[in-house]
């Protein structure tokens, strides 16, 4: 059994230096740097040592006959050059090491951002928003500590340590191999409490995750949370949450804080040692009292080295268990990725095909999308209607490769989708979601996303386009305005016209509006649609929408139910039928007659 659990051990600890392995291509570009601070702790420890001897050769001086105050105080005065150089080095390796590993963090957040980007919607579908952000936070600040403050330290344990062992020795072998003996016990008290150290840490970040998911959650629903009166509930499951969070914390200072005392116990019993038997060693004139003294400071020397030795194995634990969390979301690719080759240079035109495109999202059996062909040729405008949930939104997210298509495949200019890389791919199409999502940022910035500083004459255009430039101009800033986290200080249609603005600002060559106009009265889409028909003449445009009115100028409309397309064609061709699309038609018609007699009674 204990063969096993060493086995286990091994290899555990075998896993968690292969994870903070990975962290050494961020070290890489800093090597010089490093190199620098590593040569500080080594001054500083040469100094360091260099204080105790000259301690000795004073108080070994005291005996000598001939001493005078004179060389009394040139010892006195060395004593303090070797303390003042040796702080100096010490600033310097601190000021190197922690300022590189300040850098490395950077440069990991950057990576582990530039990554999530990378990542495509079935990645964020099943990952927590708050768990990444405690990972580009607290995780790589615990990388930090274990790639600067830790390799400082481990490198300046060893120096010291070898130092001061040394002329231990050679003051008073004997005197050394007893003080020693209590330090045997060290090496698995810092086993056993690091393996400790790093579960307890990995289950606070994994806490801590939760805790900041359910944050995150609350602030950007806080109008939901008031509206249906939980403040109370979300109040008392954050308690819990936040108290299970202090226990988990609380648990790994329990641990720490027998470690540390341990520590100190050993450190102790080695100092009684030393004055037992060095003690009688002064007596018997086997050594000086300088030399006693010399060899008091050395081991107090040594004895620092072996309890920093457990806050370094601490900060090893952290960082690789904080690299291993980094890790899992490193390694994991986009589904929805730039091809193995390269993307072919081309100029299209605008044409988009679906040939029998299958469609289901992953980790489900049901098909969204089934058998779905058409074409749409350059300039077309393609509208596509169907009731709630048969699979509208789904259709046109597999143009922007939000998502590929499970069976079938989709071309633009006959290069199928899969061949060009998302980013040039997304470059020719500006696309308005059924979720607006605008920036913390100014309404300018937010239109003109993605555009040249100066374009102001452009995003002018897109939001006159938009209707939305006479109420921009309204407001106190104008176009300067800040918008709060999600355009909060804006109503549901103003930020509808502008997400519109800021898609047709790009210019782009194929344009994709999904429901852009569910929260714009009929008045203001009505100037929209008549706007925007000069616009859409040599662009490729689908348009989802409930409202008929939205949809009956396009060149070609697509019925789907369940999946399916079930009726294609004109406004007029599909009314003649009296099919799907004319019972929307006269349902959509009904509720506005409804809608209009409430208003007129009210």
């Amino acid at each position: 059994m204990e063969v096993g659990s060493s086995k286990g051990l091994a290899e555990v600890n075998r896993n968690r230096m292969n994870e903070l392995k990975t962290v050494l291509p961020y070290v890489r570009p800093y090597h010089k740097e490093i190199a620098a601070g590593l040569l500080m702790v080594l001054i500083s420890n040469i100094f360091t040592i260099a204080g105790p001897y000259l301690m000795k050769l004073a108080l070994d001086g005291l005996g000598d006959p001939d001493i005078t105050a004179g060389r009394i105080g040139s010892y006195a005065g060395l004593i303090v050059l070797a303390a003042a150089f040796g702080g100096a080095a010490k600033f310097g390796m601190r000021q190197i090491m922690n300022g590189t590993s300040r850098r490395i963090e950077c440069d990991l957040r950057d990576h582990f951002f530039q990554h999530l980007l990378r990542l495509d919607a079935s990645f964020f579908d099943s990952t927590r928003t708050g768990d990444l952000m405690s990972r580009a936070t607290n995780d790589t600040l615990a990388v930090r500590m274990a790639t600067g403050p830790a390799v400082m330290y481990s490198v300046n344990t060893l120096v010291s340590f070898a130092f001061s062992l040394s002329l231990m020795i050679w003051i008073s072998p004997r005197l050394t191999l007893l003080a020693l003996i209590p330090m045997l016990i060290l090496p698995p008290i810092v086993i056993g409490f690091g393996r400790v150290i790093h579960q307890r840490y990995e289950k606070i970040q994994e806490q801590l995750s939760t805790l900041s998911t359910m944050v995150q959650e609350n602030l950007t629903g806080l109008r939901i949370v008031r509206a249906y009166v939980q403040e109370e509930e979300q109040e008392e499951q954050f308690d819990l949450l936040n108290a299970d969070y202090m226990d988990r914390n609380m648990g790994l200072v329990k641990a720490s804080g027998l470690f540390f005392p341990l520590l100190m116990l050993v450190a102790g019993i080695a100092m009684v040692v030393v004055l037992w038997y060095g003690g009688l060693q002064v007596m018997d004139g086997r050594i000086t009292v300088g030399d006693f003294v010399a060899f008091t400071f050395y081991l107090a020397l040594l004895t620092w080295p072996m309890i920093a030795l457990g806050w370094v194995v601490n900060l090893f634990q952290r960082g690789a268990a904080s690299m291993g969390r980094l890790n899992r979301i490193l390694s994991t690719e986009p589904e929805v990725g730039p091809p193995s080759a390269p993307s072919p240079v081309f100029e299209p035109s605008g044409e988009v095909e679906f040939q029998d495109v299958a469609f289901w999202y992953p980790n489900t059996e049901r098909d969204v999308l089934s058998e779905v062909s058409f074409v749409a040729k350059p300039g077309e405008t393609v509208a596509i209607v169907g009731p709630t949930g048969s699979g509208k939104s789904s259709l046109v997210s597999l143009i922007t490769r939000v998502f590929d298509p499970t069976g079938g495949r989709i071309l633009l200019d006959g290069t199928p989708l899969d061949r060009l890389d998302p980013k040039v791919l997304r470059g020719f199409i500006g696309m308005v979601p059924q979720d607006t999502f605008l920036f913390s940022d100014t309404i300018r910035a937010n239109i003109g996303l993605g555009l040249d500083d100066g374009d102001d004459d452009r995003i002018r255009q897109a939001a006159e386009v938009a209707q939305i430039h006479d109420t921009i101009l309204d407001f106190p800033d104008g176009y300067s305005t800040q918008l709060g986290e999600r355009g909060i200080n804006l109503s549901g249609g103003q930020k509808q016209r502008t997400a519109l603005a800021r898609a047709l600002a790009r210019k782009p060559l194929i344009l994709i509006l999904d429901d852009a106009l569910s929260a714009v009265d009929t008045h203001t889409e009505a100037k929209i649609l008549r706007d925007l028909k000069t616009v859409l003449a040599d662009r490729t445009s689908f348009i989802i929408s409930h409202r008929v009115s939205a949809v009956m100028a396009a060149d070609q409309i697509l019925v789907l139910d369940e999946g399916r397309i079930v009726e294609r064609g004109t406004h007029e061709t599909l009314l003649g039928r009296g099919g799907t699309y004319a019972t929307l038609l006269r349902r959509q018609l009904l509720e506005q007659e409804l809608e209009e007699e409430e208003a007129a009674v009210s």
